[in-house]
């Protein structure tokens, strides 16, 4: 099984924690005035092979059996009960389409979760069950939840970022904040800016460092992973069309 590296930041009291964006107005950062290098996505479909992750440099194999290694990762739901992985979806035939979003205090986060709302009666009707985890603890999920609103029945959180970790997603400052990938919330300004009429920051974990986490999307039926990509930074989100496109060609059973 291939192993996972995550690398991490230390944090230092001058470290900034949210990006320098205005509630009102989302100027971008002079900093991200660069070109920004399209990620490279796979997906697979039929027979596993492995799935890699999206990476400007070279990444992580997901292996194959990944589904069993984080299918024990117990997690809480909004009401702070606390379920394994595994439990959320059927591991035989089941089609599961796993967000795990930044953390509840994002305001990228909530534009991701907003979309996802959108396009729920489509996995609905498809049978494909949607699972958004947040970095942070239940009652912080509860409030994106409650002001989003979001279902809070879709709504997981992963206080120690455990998932997170066994999946190989990016952590650091340099990701969170001054990554290229980033530049392309900026097309997006209107629809987090629409996300965000109910804002509120505390939302974001206590423990501060948890912002600096990025996330992913991954896509299961039963243990088999048919698509995987690493977030390469903040906002930098998987095209909800490429998933939709996935799960509507998984035949179900």
């Amino acid at each position: 099984m291939a192993k996972m590296i995550v690398c991490r930041s230390v944090l230092t009291p001058s470290t900034p924690l949210i990006p320098s964006f205005s509630h009102n107005s989302l100027r971008p950062l002079q900093s991200f005035a660069i070109s920004a290098k399209p990620s490279v996505k796979t997906k697979i479909s039929g027979k596993p092979s492995g799935a890699r992750m999206s990476s400007s440099t070279a990444a992580p194999v997901v292996p194959d059996d990944i589904a069993n290694e984080l299918g024990e990762v117990s997690i809480f739901t909004a009401a702070g009960e606390p379920v394994k992985f595994k439990d959320l979806w059927d591991q035989q035939e089941g089609i599961a389409v796993v967000a795990l979003l930044r953390h509840f205090g994002c305001f990228c986060c909530w534009e991701l979760a907003a979309a996802l709302k959108e396009q729920k009666d489509k996995f609905d009707s498809a049978g494909v069950k949607l699972i958004a985890v947040g970095v942070g603890t239940p009652d912080k999920a509860q409030l994106l939840a409650d002001r989003l609103p979001f279902p809070s029945d879709s709504l997981y959180a992963d206080p120690d970022r455990k998932a997170y970790n066994i999946l190989g997603l990016y952590f650091g400052v340099l990701r969170t904040f001054l990554n290229p990938a980033s530049i392309k919330v900026f097309s997006r300004l209107e629809e987090v800016k629409k996300a965000m009429k109910n804002y509120t920051i505390k939302a974001t974990p206590d423990d501060r460092s948890s912002v600096l986490q990025q996330g992913g999307m991954f896509v299961f039926k039963g243990k088999q992973l048919l698509y995987a990509r690493k977030d390469e930074g903040t906002g930098d989100h998987a095209p909800l069309d490429d998933i939709l496109n996935i799960c509507c060609k998984v035949p179900t059973s």
